[in-house]
């Protein structure tokens, strides 16, 4: 299973940034701890109000719709996919569509991202694809760039968001969800974030990008659309969430007219730990 790379050598200071970031400690903000068995919640998605997760490799091939209110367990359903390293979690009304494109190591040439009917009323589809700009597949863990974990659906497109090791950039990917055949990821934008970038959400014309530093740092950006699908023309609104040791691995993101969702997998590290959460900022305290 995936497992976080961060070693803290020292605490954090608060007040060094890699650029000026806004408070937004939602630490406050937290709804509940999640159940042992979202151990790792690794993506966050709201379909008809509803909010869905999962967890990431190698567990079962699940989806947990959960309680907005309590982080509790509503519902199971079972996917029909096998679960390598499921990251992103997003959907179009009609299907959800599961990013399973972990890769820690770069080694993967079998990325895919399965297309589930949400009425759960047909076969699970998958949409492989590859990055144009990869031709070295050798394991080099958590040194190279072509790593995922967020993904959202707009414009009739699926918009996948790089995690890179090295870089600390987000590249922008755009994937044809009609095609079943192997397709090139298209590859549009990036932006240099000095973070990881671990979960995505698109709401009402923002792009709200999550992910945390090898220091613990966890911050999030929100970028307005300039054009259809397009989201790094000027720098986003930057906040600072708090550190790993106290609100947990953020990998998820979830976003609505109410507020935000964002979920944490639980964290170790030499100096703590922190245990699986739900948290939800309201709309009244966001101000993007």
């Amino acid at each position: 299973m995936k497992k976080l790379f961060l070693v803290v050598a020292v605490i954090i200071s608060q007040t060094a940034f890699s650029q000026q970031a806004d408070f937004l400690k939602i630490k406050k903000y937290r709804i509940n701890y999640l159940n042992d068995r979202m151990h790792e919640s690794s993506g966050l998605n709201i379909l008809n109000g509803n909010l869905y997760t999962f967890n990431d490799s190698g567990n079962a091939p699940e989806l947990f719709e959960i309680n907005k209110t309590s982080g509790e367990i509503i519902n199971v359903l079972k996917i029909e996919a096998q679960n390598t390293d499921w990251e992103a979690l997003t959907n179009d009304g009609t299907y959800f569509y599961i990013g399973d494109f972990g890769n820690n190591d770069g080694s993967r040439k079998h990325l895919k991202i399965f297309k589930v009917p949400v009425q759960n009323n047909g076969p699970v589809q998958t949409l492989p694809f590859y990055y144009p700009d990869q031709n070295d597949f050798s394991s080099r863990y958590y040194r190279m760039d072509l790593d995922a974990e967020a993904m959202v659906y707009t414009n009739k497109k699926l918009h996948i968001f790089s995690k890179e090791w090295v870089s600390k950039k987000v590249t922008h990917y755009i994937i044809d969800p009609e095609i079943t055949e192997n397709q090139k990821a298209e590859k549009v934008e990036s932006y240099t974030t000095n973070y990881l970038v671990t979960d995505a959400a698109y709401f009402d014309g923002k792009l709200y990008l999550v992910g945390y530093t090898k220091k613990t740092e966890v911050f999030l950006d929100v970028f307005k659309e300039k054009e259809p699908g397009i989201f790094f023309k000027e720098k986003p609104k930057h906040y600072y969430l708090g550190t790993a040791l106290a609100i947990g691995q953020i990998e998820g993101i979830a976003v609505d007219e109410s507020g935000i969702y964002i979920s944490g997998e639980k964290f170790k590290s030499p100096l703590g730990s922190a245990k699986p959460s739900l948290y939800f900022i309201p709309k009244e305290r966001f101000k993007d």
